[in-house]
């Protein structure tokens, strides 16, 4: 068994007040194919869920639209509804599904306060520590979709919220309407393209939460940056770019996935991995020229 624990990774306190272990988990595997239906090994989906807590992970991050609804009640049946009381469960609405890796935007302030009442009762909780808003649906005016999440805060249906795949100028827009906890984009080494939002989030002290965080395309290649420096450390390739995640910011909360308990300890080994200012500053640069 594993005795690197997520406790490594550092403490960030989502909206100043609930303090989860950086070093995340997201949920969005643990369903079929196409984030569809039942995943293929439900007993082994459980057993990684209940894997987290021993591990110290203490912020899990879903959707209502991974399944959908499976996440949400693969979630509640390996941990609820007596969770631990150091777990945070974040999960997200607005995105409505029709088949497999297929989403459409759903904003409309009575479907997305729907949602959180209905995650409410998947993940039997009594309130939801963090919601996000999944995205910004084009065809609502995007004022009425903050305003049902300030509405949602106002009722206590849910604690803090956060929005995903969002620009500066949108966290500016929303924060005119509730405090934003955090933001959840795309990011990763050669992924670069949110750079203005993390130093944004940072600035704000809002969690940045990089979806896709363990990808680097070319620089994984036997003889480059991270094969060196994984061979270096005796980490993976994967466990060395999640360290340089963790290393970029304070307010970064990676959420690597997975439905395998092994790929589980080897991602939250990654909270072992110490890079120096220089290994970090080559990867970086890498990284940059990669993207």
């Amino acid at each position: 068994m594993s005795t690197v624990t997520a406790a490594l990774s550092g403490s960030f306190a989502i909206g100043g007040d609930l303090s989860v272990h950086r070093l995340g988990y997201g949920a969005m595997r643990i369903t079929g194919r196409g984030i569809w239906g039942e995943p293929a090994d439900p007993a082994e989906a459980l057993r990684t869920l209940k894997r987290l807590p021993e591990l110290g992970v203490t912020f899990i991050d879903t959707a209502d639209s991974y399944g959908p609804d499976v996440s949400e009640e693969l979630i509640a049946e390996a941990l609820g509804p007596d969770y631990p009381k150091e777990l945070v469960v974040a999960t997200k609405g607005g995105l409505t599904r029709t088949g497999p890796d297929r989403w459409i935007p759903v904003g409309r302030p009575e479907y997305l306060i729907q949602q959180a009442h209905k995650s409410l009762r998947n993940l039997e909780l009594e309130r939801i520590d963090l919601w996000q808003l999944h995205r910004i649906d084009p065809k609502v005016p995007r004022d009425e979709q903050f305003d049902a999440i300030r509405q949602l805060i106002k009722e206590g249906i849910i604690r803090h919220a956060g929005l995903s795949e969002v620009s500066v100028e949108e966290i500016k827009a929303a924060q005119k309407f509730f405090p934003v906890a955090t933001v959840q984009n795309r990011y990763n080494l050669t992924d670069r393209g949110s750079e203005a939002v993390l130093d944004y989030c940072e600035s704000q002290k809002i969690g940045f939460i990089p979806w896709y965080p363990l990808a680097a395309g070319a620089l994984t290649q036997p003889g480059g940056i991270l094969d060196t420096l994984a061979k270096k450390h005796g980490a993976s390739t994967s466990q060395i770019a999640l360290a340089w995640t963790l290393k970029r910011s304070p307010v970064m909360l990676p959420i690597p996935g997975t439905s395998r308990v092994k790929h589980l300890e080897e991602n939250v080994a990654a909270a072992g991995v110490t890079l120096s200012d220089e290994e970090f500053a080559a990867l970086d640069k890498a990284g940059k020229a990669a993207a």
